[in-house]
């Protein structure tokens, strides 16, 4: 059955090989990037002359703009999966003030996913990208009220997504799924190669884990589960997203940060 799919950062790494691997199947998929060229290379790449939807995600205004572009030309969405995020960025700080890392890798993709959740069926599904990398939020560094390195930064703001996609499947126990997935550490993404000078292992370790996801009935009960591609399992998060005054804390201020 064919799915309508939207990937957040399609352009490079893992989102453009999964929205390939996806296409392949016979799938809508929409491509979202930061970029306009990129996107059209990518839509060249990914073929069928699919969606693009161009926005940076380190913006609000953006991230709500976006939304409203998607609801305007579709009724309906199955699959929602938050792909984008960032490491090591030149300028930790946005304009409003956020740190640009918990922005892109937490907040972007939690507004994203309520203002789209009306229209993701029922048994549809939202993936978002965690990672091995985890640790308890700094509210204080959420709120941009304190600079952090890029790794701790990073941890912290996988773990804050992890914990709202739990939180979202608590909230919602008759669907959607959300999901929370560790692709694989240290893949071939530009990420990675910026960060750490290495070439990455095959991305292709992490396109199938979300596509699987994504689409296989093998996550069909996986709502407000971690997936751990590392280990091939189902796995618990950091014990910090099990701390139901952290979580209430943490829950508080992205709602409080995306308006929502």
């Amino acid at each position: 059955m064919t799915k309508t799919i939207l990937i957040t950062g399609a352009t490079d790494g893992i989102g453009l090989l999964t929205a390939k691997t996806l296409t392949a199947e016979g799938h809508n998929v929409l491509l979202h990037g930061r970029s306009a060229d990129k996107l059209e290379a990518a839509a060249r790449e990914v073929g069928g002359n699919p969606e693009t939807y161009r926005a940076d995600l380190s913006l609000l205004e953006d991230v709500n703009a976006l939304v409203a572009d998607v609801r305007a030309k579709h009724d309906t969405l199955d699959v929602l999966i938050n792909n984008a995020g960032v490491l090591k960025v030149p300028n930790t700080q946005t304009d409003s003030g956020l740190d640009v890392r918990f922005m892109v890798n937490t907040i972007a993709p939690w507004a994203l996913t309520v203002g789209l959740r009306p229209i993701i069926q029922k048994d549809g599904r939202v993936v978002s990208l965690s990672s091995a990398a985890q640790a308890p939020v700094n509210i204080k560094a959420l709120r941009g009220e304190q600079q952090l390195g890029h790794n701790e930064a990073y941890a912290q703001s996988k773990l804050a997504l992890t914990i709202w996609s739990q939180e979202l499947a608590r909230e919602h126990p008759d669907g959607p799924v959300f999901v929370s997935v560790n692709p694989g550490s240290l893949l071939a993404t530009k990420m990675v190669k910026e960060s750490y000078g290495m070439a990455g292992n095959d991305l292709r370790i992490g396109a199938d884990i979300l596509r699987r996801a994504a689409v296989s009935e093998e996550f069909a009960n996986a709502s407000g589960q971690y997936y751990d591609n590392d280990t091939g399992r189902i796995a618990r998060p950091h014990p910090a997203a099990a701390d139901r005054a952290h979580v209430a804390q943490l829950m508080a201020a992205i709602r409080e940060l995306a308006g929502t």
